[in-house]
């Protein structure tokens, strides 16, 4: 049953420029407009968060969202509460990256903690480059992403069911208006 959690299936990457996609399987269970977290580096300015919740059965590779360079990588101790919870995102033990595109675009994620996940592990550095939809990292045993998305940055739908590196879950070139505060 272990082997199962650790399991990194190929993906097909969307190519299209501009788009964002899922950094986990799982389901996006919460957007939101919210302020950033400060060691992101995304200003001050309130975002698009889109959260995706991986249970125990879901694969626990993360993927880079975008392609780009990687600016931060921050890690911070925390609580291991519910990550379906909104407040996890804030008291959770969790490890935080920011990715500068090439078309300078900043697109944040973090990688959330949870009651079973205990672990994180990080398998990128600052400064590194990285391509949408490679690995950089895995929870185990569960959890929760979190996307930030940049201004102009269009999510899915609440409730989409998300496969790592193939799902989009924003799109920068979208011509949409941007919708919030939805919870499944």
């Amino acid at each position: 049953m272990v082997s199962l959690f650790f399991r990194n299936p190929n993906r097909v990457v969307p190519q299209r420029e501009g788009l964002i996609v899922s950094p986990a399987d799982g389901v996006v269970q919460l957007i939101q407009t919210v302020v950033p977290l400060k060691e992101l580096g995304l200003g001050k300015v309130p975002l698009t968060r889109v959260s995706v919740f991986m249970n125990v059965f879901n694969v626990h590779i993360n993927r880079a969202p975008v392609a780009g360079r990687i600016e931060v990588i921050h890690y911070h101790k925390g609580k291991f509460l519910n990550a379906e919870l909104d407040k996890a995102s804030e008291h959770n033990e969790r490890q935080l990256f920011c990715v500068k595109t090439d078309s300078g675009k900043k697109v944040g994620f973090v990688q959330i903690a949870g009651l079973i996940a205990r672990r994180i592990r990080c398998d990128v550095f600052e400064g590194q480059k990285v391509g949408r939809g490679e690995r950089f990292g895995l929870i185990r045993f569960g959890s929760r992403v979190d996307v930030f998305l940049p201004k102009g940055g269009a999510p899915c739908g609440f409730g989409t069911k998300t496969i790592a590196g193939e799902t989009v879950i924003g799109d920068f070139q979208s011509k949409e208006k941007p919708w919030e505060g939805h919870v499944v």
